[in-house]
């Protein structure tokens, strides 16, 4: 027997023609808006309030359902639905007023109050299940990156109780979680992150609802996956990414001038920088790779020294343009004009506090800004420009954004020259 779509079976056998029509319409219409409250799509129990429509015929279709009560018109009526239910049964041995309702209004009644229910009930039995996780993990990882008590506040803020309601096997996700989170080095160790689940070196990867599960929890959730990971004791990987390098490599490596290269989380770890030939002798820092392609270009005529961080930069990219000054090169940062690319900024003038800003004081951004943007206002507040608080008015003032390549023509001049314009 095929399933009935509107109801669990109880009208098969029914004699449903003289209860659908039009003129019961308002009676049905109030039982699946109550039906709907109150998530139950029997509505067999307890009672229920009715207004009689103007229309002559339609409350008369209703005095044998309401037990012979003639209605006038905007009366209000209470309804015993245990009552109406016995005179449906007249008509079909398993008939409930909801049943009826869904048939009436071509759709199932409760179902949206009965799924929220079963969603509630399903996130409360995953919640205890990882707060049973989260208590069992080894004390420095709730000492340093878990705390139990906070760690459903943490999903909720990250937006993942509605992504464990929709996963096909919330709980096995979250017990999947609470063991990589188990085996977290202790602090000063490191692990490699494809060895964090045993059966799956991939299980980890970007974009798998486990990775980003684990990170939420950690409370990493919107850093970049490498220094998300770097913060956990975890390593990412160490081959991709890193800093582009123009003139500028670590000691022992001998390239072309005009070569570019990256060089790797890898290398940046276990390489140093060699001593610059005067102690005048500057790297420059950007953050867009097409200023350095514009740089190869006279990187054969002037001793063009230039590393990129290609967006925003790890901890390790920032700890290495913070060796070159250890090693005694003086260092000049810059990015783009636009909330990320100040991010970047304190970024790597925190981890490198002798560096200084090129280029990029309230004037730049007036230069490299064009006379109006379409797209959404920026939002720049002065602590988001600690090096230059004018800068911070201008952008907010202006709202908009400013790029590097705007720029690109001072910027090789003073590539060329070996010395930044920066503010005084």
């Amino acid at each position: 027997m095929t399933a009935c779509v509107y109801c669990d079976g109880e009208c098969a056998g029914a004699d449903l023609a003289p209860l659908l029509t039009d003129n019961l319409l308002w009676l049905w219409a109030a039982v699946g808006k109550t039906a709907d409250r109150r998530g139950d799509p029997a509505l067999t129990d307890g009672t229920l309030t009715v207004t009689a429509p103007p229309q002559p015929d339609a409350r008369s279709a209703a005095i044998g359902l309401l037990g012979g009560v003639v209605l006038r018109a905007g009366q209000r009526r209470k309804v015993v639905l245990a009552a109406l239910t016995a005179r449906l049964r007249a008509r079909g041995a398993a008939l409930t007023p909801g049943a009826v309702a869904a048939h009436a209004l071509h759709r199932r009644v409760a179902a949206t109050a009965i799924a929220k229910r079963a969603r509630d009930e399903l996130l409360d039995a995953v919640h205890d299940d990882l707060h049973r996780g989260l208590e069992d993990l080894p004390v420095h990882v709730r000492d340093h990156h878990v705390d139990p008590a906070e760690a459903w506040a943490r999903l909720r803020a990250a937006g993942w109780l509605a992504r464990l309601a929709a996963h096909p096997h919330p709980h096995r996700l979250v017990a999947q979680a609470t063991a990589v989170l188990a085996a977290l080095p202790m602090p000063g160790q490191r692990t490699d992150r494809r060895t964090l689940v045993a059966s799956d070196p991939h299980a980890l990867d970007d974009g798998t609802p486990l990775a980003a599960l684990v990170l939420a929890l950690a409370g990493q959730a919107g850093r970049k996956r490498r220094d998300a990971w770097d913060r956990l004791g975890v390593d990412y990987d160490d081959l991709t990414g890193g800093l582009l390098a123009l003139g500028i490599h670590p000691t022992g490596w001998s390239l072309p001038a005009d070569a570019v290269v990256t060089i790797p989380p890898r290398e940046l770890i276990r390489s140093a920088w060699p001593a610059p030939p005067t102690p005048h002798t500057w790297v420059f820092v950007t953050e867009n790779p097409s200023v350095v392609t514009a740089a190869a270009g006279i990187a054969t005529s002037a001793p063009v020294r230039l590393l990129c961080t290609v967006g925003t930069p790890s901890r390790l990219e920032a700890a290495a343009v913070a060796a070159l000054a250890d090693a005694g090169w003086q260092v000049a940062v810059r990015a783009d004009f636009d909330p990320a690319g100040l991010a970047n900024m304190r970024a790597l003038l925190s981890a490198c506090p002798a560096a200084v800003p090129w280029r990029m004081n309230a004037a730049d951004y007036a230069q490299s800004t064009p006379s109006r943007d379409t797209g959404t206002p920026i939002t720049v507040v002065e602590a988001d420009t600690p090096w230059d608080p004018a800068l911070a008015h201008a952008m907010a003032a202006h709202g908009t954004p400013g790029y590097e390549e705007a720029l690109l023509p001072e910027l090789l001049a003073d590539l060329a020259a070996g010395q930044p314009r920066c503010p005084a």
